[in-house]
């Protein structure tokens, strides 16, 4: 039966108020819900037709514009791995929207539809973490119609998988897996794949009940036999904190004829009495920052056990955040990626908080070196294949060796590599020269940006040998290896003798210290963000 909502689903959405003025039960044009034989059928009569199991709440069909399935049939279209649960909906009362509500006990999915627009708005509201140790929504998409996709997550006419049954080799020696050319999370907007008059893309939305801050990775695309479009909310891979409860989004899937959208306003949704929709708000003004580097961009960030947000600060290094939760936040700014200055910050609803110009006081590199190699920024961007991370493994054949390498200070940076492995390139060595007036007792300082399998450097200078430090705290996961350097920067220091050094030529050797992992680029390991001598 056609737009068939009882009152007491009415009223659980928020939506009450169509109780005293009644609700459309007439189809207009061809837009409406059909809900029969166990099935949902959606027509937003701007051309998109999609069908939800009313058993399952998965999404099993999708046509746009009467062409042929977009859906792959496989596997179907679902948040986290499908839920098993039932499909109910609801609409607004001016029936030109509707509202469907998937739940078990801890998660609640909103899939939402608007008249004449060819998009799924989505919401997911939990209070406990799914059993699959993460949140994602994943849309499943017919593999023959969608082949413009991006290549380093394409493993079509792989030749199997090099690591574990995630990455994949290709006969050219290069490789592929769904962990490799993501965004950061700062820069997600909308990203989709296109097939002949056709695109599916995912506008990402709020990312405030995500985890893993401004510079996280997740996956985003995977395409095999079906064409796969990701939401990640939040994962287990290299994630640096803890998962946010709450409400997640709104995000949305945008239809078109193959041209990138815009992000659509999300903001009306607050009118629909989602589950944890807040809609109290503040917002925070940094009037600028004394002490940055021009050279660097610049993000505020904010976070909680709650809610996270960030801004890009400008020259001055002023930034406005708003539509802040309120409550407490660490505000970090960050030079690069580089935490260099924090502060507790207060946000009230309707409030404004105002924060005068702040002065960094944590950046190493205001400490004058000796040497340098690199720089600190939190990234190993500027070294040996360290912008590769992102986009393929480390064994790919378009990667130059990663060593070990005798690298001279004042040599090219991208001579030095980007991460130091236990059972490849261990054994680095940076050579320097200092004068005799130059002998004194000095420090080695080596910034990490992730580390695997507790990896951390013991340092050689000359003949003199540091003892082995503890590991810093990272994340349980793979790293390197899965698309990512970003862990927990931690910076390892070392008091060198004067009997160490020499009038001369010096020679530093970095050996990536541990006994765990396994070989090659499973083994201890650790990615670099700076190396310095002062």
């Amino acid at each position: 039966m056609t737009h068939d909502v009882s009152r007491r689903r009415l009223a659980a959405l928020g939506l009450a108020a169509a109780l005293a003025g009644g609700y459309s039960s007439t189809a207009l044009a061809a837009w409406g819900v059909t809900d029969a034989s166990g099935v949902l059928t959606v027509d937003t009569g701007a051309g998109l037709v999609f069908k939800v199991s009313k058993t399952s709440g998965d999404i099993t069909s999708i046509k746009y514009n009467g062409g042929a399935e977009l859906q792959g049939q496989t596997k179907f279209s679902h948040i986290s791995s499908g839920l098993g649960a039932a499909a109910t909906y609801a609409l607004s009362p001016s029936g030109t929207t509707a509202v469907i509500t998937i739940s078990t006990s801890t998660l609640t999915h909103y899939m939402v539809v608007r008249r004449n627009e060819n998009v799924i708005y989505m919401a997911t509201y939990i209070t406990a973490e799914p059993g699959v140790g993460e949140l994602r929504w994943i849309t499943r998409l017919n593999g023959s119609v969608f082949t413009g996709v991006p290549a380093e997550s394409n493993l079509r006419g792989n030749t199997g998988a090099i690591e574990s049954s995630d990455v994949f080799g290709m006969s050219d020696g290069t490789t592929r897996s769904k962990y490799y050319g993501n965004q950061r999370a700062k820069d997600l907007s909308v990203r989709g794949v296109t097939g002949s008059g056709v695109g599916v893309f995912m506008a990402y939305g709020s990312r405030e009940s995500a985890s893993g801050g401004p510079f996280f990775r997740d996956i985003q695309n995977q395409s095999g036999t079906d064409t796969e479009l990701y939401n990640y909310m939040n994962s287990g891979h290299n994630q640096t904190e803890s998962q946010r409860m709450g409400l997640h989004g709104p995000y949305a899937l945008v239809f078109t004829s193959g041209a990138t959208p815009s992000a659509p306003d999300m903001g009306w949704m607050s009118g629909l009495g989602l589950q944890g929709w807040v809609s109290g708000r503040g917002k925070v003004v940094l009037n600028g920052l004394s002490g940055m580097d021009t050279a660097y961009a610049y993000t505020v960030g904010f976070a909680n056990g709650t809610a996270q947000y960030w801004g890009t600060a400008s020259g001055s290094g002023a930034v406005s955040v708003s539509n802040m939760k309120p409550g407490t936040y660490t505000m970090t700014v960050y030079k690069g990626e580089l935490g260099v200055y924090t502060e507790q910050v207060s946000v009230s609803s309707g409030g404004t908080t105002t924060l005068n110009t702040r002065a960094i006081t944590a950046d190493p590199s205001s400490q004058p070196a000796l040497w340098r190699v690199g720089n600190w920024d939190g990234t190993p961007l500027e070294f040996l294949s360290g912008q590769t991370f992102n986009v393929r493994h480390p064994s790919d054949a378009r990667n130059p060796s990663w060593g070990p390498v005798t690298y001279a200070v004042g040599s090219a940076t991208n001579k030095f590599p980007a991460a130091i492995w236990k059972g490849v390139n261990s054994g680095t060595k940076i050579t320097f020269t200092l004068t005799s007036a130059q002998l004194a007792a000095r420090t080695v300082r080596i910034g990490l940006t992730a580390a695997y399998a507790n990896a951390r450097p013991q340092i050689t200078v000359n003949s003199w040998t540091s003892s082995v430090p503890s590991p810093s705290t990272q994340p349980d996961s793979r790293s390197l290896t899965i698309g990512t350097y970003r862990g927990n920067n931690t910076t390892f220091t070392y008091s060198v003798p004067a009997s160490a050094l020499v009038a001369g030529t010096n020679t530093l050797t970095i050996n990536a210290a541990s006994g765990s992992g396994s070989s090659a680029f499973l083994s201890a390991g650790f990615a670099v963000d700076c190396v310095d001598m002062y």
